[in-house]
């Protein structure tokens, strides 16, 4: 069954190639979205798939590559919407 997530991951997740990183882990999942730098120093997520799939890049996020330190995630599950055709990374 497809869901949506939302994601904001806290700690040193900027500078340290998380969000190549995260996406390369997102299309490795067959997800769609995005994922995006916030000026706060978080990283958001926008990811949809098949739940099981969304859950394994939230397992994921929680260390993130190797030099990010994360040190909390806010998950909120959301109706799925069907819009996106591919994982991006947004400036």
């Amino acid at each position: 069954m497809n869901k949506g997530v939302n994601l904001k991951i806290k700690g040193k997740v900027q500078g340290v190639f998380f969000r190549v990183s995260a996406q390369e882990k997102a299309q490795e999942l067959d997800l769609m979205g995005w994922i995006k730098n916030k000026t706060d120093g978080t990283v958001v997520i926008e990811a949809e798939g098949e739940e099981q799939r969304l859950q394994e890049l939230i397992n994921w996020c929680q260390a993130g590559p190797e030099y990010a330190k994360v040190d909390d995630i806010k998950v909120e599950w959301q109706t799925p919407t069907g819009k996106f055709k591919d994982f991006t990374i947004n400036h």
